[in-house]
């Protein structure tokens, strides 16, 4: 009875080890024929990118990576299909598709490519500072991410360049609403949007009308010292500049005159240089 029981319990073991191999053979094969049909797929979407019609590759990408996530063809085909909206100027399916991808495929090696074509996506958007200050600061927040992450790569080598042209809008979006209060005669913020332009884009080219409107400014509501603060910064970074002689006016009332005499003092050393040969 004993031997009869055994030869039973080997039987069945033996019957839910070829169930198991043959289940394992059948999950295997169905995992092959979904990335053969997700190649198949891609190798479409691939054909319609090349035609020109992104809109149409996008969604073969798109459906190329829901037949089989785990496949590494599959976070390839969420960058195509960004690539292939960015190029076409559909930039917020390309930025919808690029942040699927970074939640999605963290750690991915083309992470690095994946944060530049968001940055882009973002910066190319930028047509007046005026209006597009959320594509703008979007921009700068991933163009400082890549250099911070990636500095020794071309991405962030771009991504520097492409900063100070941020840079320089910003402070021009800054400089447009100091205008706009001093047209309006509303002095404390006007004065408080050019020193911000003095503080943080002291880089950039409107760094030296600032300093000037602020002693402008100054001088106007009689604060003398600030006025004159402000001149000397200008005058000891950009002495040679316009924006400091027209601040040198300002506190130097008596300039015109100066400037008159000593013309004609020059003009009268030309005149007796001449006399010498007549």
């Amino acid at each position: 009875m004993v031997l009869k029981l055994s030869f039973i319990f080997l039987l069945l073991l033996s019957l839910i080890t070829a169930c198991s191999k043959k289940e394992e053979k059948v999950t295997l094969l169905k995992e092959n024929n979904l990335e053969t049909q997700m190649i198949e797929v891609y190798n479409q979407a691939m054909e319609e990118f090349d035609r020109g019609d992104v809109l149409y590759a996008g969604k073969k990408f798109n459906e190329a990576e829901l037949l089989y996530p785990q496949s590494i063809w599959a976070p390839r085909a969420v960058l195509m299909a960004a690539y292939g909206y960015f190029s076409q100027g559909y930039y917020n399916d390309a930025i919808n598709n690029l942040e699927r991808f970074l939640v999605k495929y963290k750690n991915h090696p083309q992470t690095d490519y994946a944060y530049y074509l968001l940055a882009l996506s973002h910066y190319d958007q930028i047509i007046d500072e005026r209006k597009d200050m959320n594509e703008i600061l979007q921009a700068k927040k991933y163009f400082n991410l890549i250099v911070d992450r990636y500095p020794e790569t071309d991405y962030a080598q771009d991504s520097r360049y492409k900063l100070e042209f941020i840079l320089e809008i910003i402070a021009s979006k800054e400089m447009y609403l100091a205008r706009y209060y001093v047209q309006r005669e509303k002095w404390i913020p006007a004065i408080n949007r050019f020193k911000k332009v003095v503080n943080e884009y002291d880089t950039t080219i409107y760094v030296e009308e600032a300093l000037h409107r602020l002693v402008e400014l100054h001088y106007k509501l009689g604060l003398m010292s600030e006025a004159q603060m402000y001149a000397s910064l200008l005058g000891y970074n950009y002495q040679s500049s316009q924006w400091y002689e027209a601040s040198y006016k300002i506190l130097n009332t008596n300039y015109e005159r100066k400037k008159i005499i000593a013309d004609d003092e020059k003009d009268s050393l030309v005149d007796k240089f001449k006399n010498l040969f007549k």
